[in-house]
């Protein structure tokens, strides 16, 4: 599984960095994805982008 997120939709708002930080990290005012899901994580991974007050992360 592979997270993705719209930069040019995301506010920086930090919550899937907080959900799941073991594949969203906050790089200035924007969440970046760290690419692939590790094993386990995929259920934060969609807890995250369900959370995300903009829906801009998706969970391939």
């Amino acid at each position: 599984m592979k997270a993705v997120i719209d930069e040019a939709t995301c506010i920086g708002c930090g919550l899937c960095a907080s959900d799941c930080p073991e594949v969203f990290e906050m790089k200035g005012e924007k969440a970046i994805s760290k690419g692939d899901v590790p094993a386990g994580k995929e259920d934060a991974c969609k807890t995250a982008a369900a959370n995300c007050p903009v829906q801009c992360i998706k969970c391939e």
